[in-house]
């Protein structure tokens, strides 16, 4: 299995490089469905909080290079076959730094902790912050949870209206030229 904490001590100096922030490392299952690995990087631009394609394609290129180069040296950081996957955290992002704790208050959020809380794993409710290592979440069913982040499995942002607002397009121009055609009947 490949080594998340070493793959991430070599691809996040690669993203700063180029003025990225990384957001994720992770090894999953390839969508491609052939019963493959897949490493998923994303990483966000700072003044935009997403990444555009070429942005993306950028990042994959020197990321692939360095864990080529590596290999050669010896260093197998990923085992066997698998694709790389680059890509802007999107909207409904996932949430894995303090910071995304920090900056995302006040939008709804879903947990899954490693552990129960309160009697629950699972929380969905509006994201109250960050205080020290304890995150709170008003959570639906039960009401105010605080729990430390080391216990989250897994959090990511809910797509809401109030998500979508506060979310600004990458780059609007154009836009207001774009015309619609109607189908034919």
């Amino acid at each position: 299995m490949a080594d998340l904490e070493r793959l991430t001590e070599v691809i996040e100096p690669e993203a700063q490089a180029l003025g990225f922030e990384l957001v994720r490392v992770k090894m999953m299952p390839s969508e491609a469905g052939d019963g493959g690995m897949a490493l998923q990087i994303m990483a966000e631009d700072p003044a935009t909080g997403q990444l555009v394609i070429e942005q993306c394609a950028a990042l994959s290129r020197r990321v692939s290079d360095t864990l080529d180069q590596l290999e050669e040296q010896g260093e197998v950081l990923v085992p066997g076959a698998y694709h790389l996957e680059v890509s802007s955290p999107g909207i409904d992002r996932p949430l894995t730094r303090a910071k995304d704790f920090e900056n995302w208050t006040g939008h709804e959020a879903k947990v899954s902790l490693t552990e129960k809380v309160h009697g629950h794993r699972n929380l969905k409710g509006v994201l109250k912050g960050l205080d020290g290592d304890m995150v709170t979440i008003e959570d639906t069913k039960t009401g105010e949870v605080s729990f430390p982040r080391n216990l989250i499995h897994s959090a990511k942002l809910v797509l809401t209206d109030e998500l979508i607002a506060a979310t600004q397009p990458l780059d609007t121009s154009g836009a207001d030229d774009i015309e619609e055609e109607k189908a034919d009947d």
